[in-house]
């Protein structure tokens, strides 16, 4: 169960850096979010292929965390 929760951590984060690495622009991605990203808030919504992207960058973001989560539960009690 470990292996495979590992397993299925190596891709979420292969498949997170890539929809990342996919979104347009300075302003939209994580490099938004790290500068600010304020002349967005009110301006600019994403649309099409950027409104996925970020929904699917969401999805994987929280699986990621909940994947971690398990594997450290995992670790806690399968060791003893």
């Amino acid at each position: 169960m470990l292996a495979a929760a590992k397993v299925v951590l190596v891709i979420l984060c292969i498949a997170l850096i890539a929809v990342i690495l996919m979104q347009s622009g300075r302003s939209a991605g994580l490099s938004g979010v790290i500068t600010g990203g304020s002349e967005q808030v009110g301006s600019r919504r994403p649309k099409g292929l950027d409104s996925f992207l970020a929904k699917v960058t969401v999805v994987l973001a929280v699986l990621f965390f909940l994947v971690t989560l398990l594997i450290a539960w995992l670790l806690v009690h399968t060791s003893g």
